[in-house]
């Protein structure tokens, strides 16, 4: 299985370049070199795809998936700047009609899995928080993703409907590092996507929104994907029966 990368730009570049990974054995017994398949992946898909990377993989022993994983704004920056990557998966639509209107995908982007944002909060929910009006108690120690990110801008949607002007503290790049700062006890409560408190392993627990906010997840092969077979094969296997099964287990609906 590959190996994860993380805000990782020269050795994703080097990787892409060099369009190689590990040998795999064919058919006939002889050992033939694996074809490296990058994949751009927002955040908040970080468990999930790090499973589908590996069923991918078993089911297509030809390839070799490396993902690298950031907030959907960087990962568009990256396809901007023409980095030699294979497949993007976005955590929204609007972050991904960015990408297809830098003419980068090579296919029209397809929706693949919903998430939903929610409150998040330590296990116990000490401070007794109820909803999003309690996210402008001053005394609170309050995060949100940045705004662009999907999961800022959904933050944003949910503060708006609610009316709260709320008392904000830190904005992060990723919802995985706003994640990062609630389990360490650096916040009080956040707002993040329904998967993140599955990913926070029992040390988080959500308060569940009066409104339903969502966001679509997006995918599509890159226009000068250097292995374009992997590509669409990366992209398929996402949206086969067995893809949408890993997803649903991850937390994620399917759009």
């Amino acid at each position: 299985m590959g190996a994860v990368i993380r805000w990782g730009w020269a050795l994703c570049v080097a990787v892409a370049v060099a369009g190689c990974g590990g040998a795999a054995r064919s058919g006939d017994g002889s050992v033939a070199q694996r074809e490296t398949v990058l994949v751009l992946a927002a955040s908040s898909l970080t468990e999930a795809f790090a499973e589908i990377e590996e069923a991918f993989e078993a089911a297509n022993p030809r390839f070799d998936v490396q993902l690298s994983l950031a907030g959907s704004p960087s990962l568009v920056v990256q396809v901007e700047e023409g980095i030699p990557a294979d497949v993007v998966a976005t955590a929204s639509t609007a972050t991904m009609a960015r990408a297809a209107t830098a003419g980068a995908l090579a296919d029209e982007p397809v929706p693949f899995a919903t998430n939903r944002l929610v409150i998040a909060v330590p296990v116990g929910n000490p401070e007794g928080i109820s909803g999003p009006a309690d996210l402008a108690r001053p005394e609170l120690l309050v995060g949100v993703c940045a705004a662009g990110v999907p999961c800022g801008d959904a933050a944003t949607e949910v503060l708006d409907r609610a009316g709260v002007e709320a008392a904000i503290d830190t904005y992060e790049p990723n919802v995985r590092a706003l994640l990062a700062k609630l389990v360490d006890g650096e916040l009080d409560v956040v707002l993040v996507y329904e998967t993140d408190v599955l990913a926070g392993l029992g040390s988080v627990e959500a308060v569940e929104l009066s409104e339903d906010v969502t966001v679509t997840a997006t995918i599509a092969p890159l226009v000068d994907a250097p292995h374009p077979d992997g590509a669409r094969a990366f992209v398929a296997f996402v949206i086969s029966p067995q893809g949408r099964r890993i997803l649903t287990d991850n937390g994620f609906a399917l759009p």
